[in-house]
């Protein structure tokens, strides 16, 4: 006979996993109304839920592992952000358990769930658009959660990001003064606020600078960039293009656009110059070396973990968000 599970009752009671786990191994730092919490016991009673003794065990002594759900660990960014992590929690006796979500809700929504069966004591996450009813979800619940790289407007959660909006208008800033014919800027058709906060930055240079010059916009969604990137470079460069910038908001929007130019035998910076936000060893690659704005990564990993590690011991949760600077790492893809 198959033995009952916590994802039975929830699915019972309405409710989600991580609550049911909350009402039925927890003591303190609940934020569940009596209702809901005597529901769920009811259930449990009805269909003779029996909790496994060892994880429950281990639940009242912390599990000593933490969830991680990043949007996808093949990306540079996050598989360097995972490692230091890793490093980071083992210093503190933790298990880092890695869960990617290509950009999708309802697998973020899984993966949340998942980790809550494990009974992880904290999870550090990079939310999707869509994910919001699933973070209010833990909040509710006071799980221990810090958002890293991204944030969600309007969801107060502990979380480490960097000062986008401000660094992608300073080094705009840069290329005005570099007199270019063009500049074209490309990036997401997005509802993720820190790639927003990155075009934002970029828009705010162009108001506050005097002379500007020919600017396009190429924006992409999250799905056939290679291709997407190719036919709008076409357009917007032409066979024979000239002083003109390339601003790729993210790492894998460079390895596209790179990819595009060397097919068209497009010389760097000659013809073009790039400028690229992240990072990542595709670079070494490319003939030229590439201009990049470096995020903190280190930096960000030691103040995420040190964030949830807080909440885990101390069952309190915040909206406290942290905000590092990036900086530019100059090449000589900028003429």
């Amino acid at each position: 006979m198959k033995r009952s599970s916590i994802k039975d009752i929830a699915k019972l009671a309405g409710v989600s996993v991580a609550t049911v786990s909350y009402v039925l191994n927890r003591k303190e730092g609940q934020r569940i109304s009596k209702e809901t919490q005597e529901k769920i016991f009811e259930i449990a009673e009805t269909i003779n839920y029996t909790p496994n003794k060892i994880a429950k065990s281990l639940k009242s002594s912390k599990t000593k592992l933490l969830g991680l759900i990043v949007a996808d660990i093949s990306n540079d960014f996050y598989s360097n952000m995972a490692r230091n992590l890793e490093d980071k929690a083992l210093k503190l006796g933790y298990t880092l358990i890695i869960g990617s979500s290509d950009e999708n809700a309802e697998k973020f929504k899984k993966l949340t769930e998942l980790f809550s069966q494990q009974q992880v004591d904290g999870m550090i996450v990079a939310p999707v658009a869509g994910s919001e009813e699933t973070l209010e979800n833990l909040i509710k619940v006071n799980y221990p959660i810090v958002t890293i790289d991204r944030y969600l407007k309007g969801i107060m959660i502990p979380g480490i990001t960097i000062n986008n909006q401000e660094i992608v208008e300073n080094t705009t800033q840069s290329l005005l003064h570099k007199d270019f014919d063009k500049i074209i800027y490309v990036g997401y058709q997005t509802q993720l606020q820190h790639l927003l906060d990155r075009q934002y930055g970029f828009e705010r240079a162009l108001k506050s600078d005097g002379k500007i010059p020919e600017v396009q916009y190429i924006l992409v969604g999250l799905e056939n960039i290679l291709h997407e990137i190719h036919q709008q470079l076409d357009k917007a460069l032409g066979k024979t293009p000239k002083n003109t910038a390339l601003y790729f908001s993210s790492n894998k929007l460079a390895v596209a656009g790179l990819s595009y130019l060397v097919k068209n035998n497009i010389k760097v910076p000659d013809q073009v110059s790039v400028l690229a936000f992240d990072e990542t060893e595709a670079y070494n690659l490319f003939p030229t070396d590439i201009t990049y704005i470096q995020q903190p990564i280190e930096e960000m990993a030691e103040a995420a973990i040190k964030l949830l590690d807080e909440q885990i011991n101390s069952y309190v949760t915040t909206g406290k968000r942290v905000i590092l600077s990036a900086k530019l790492i100059s090449k000589s893809s900028l003429k």
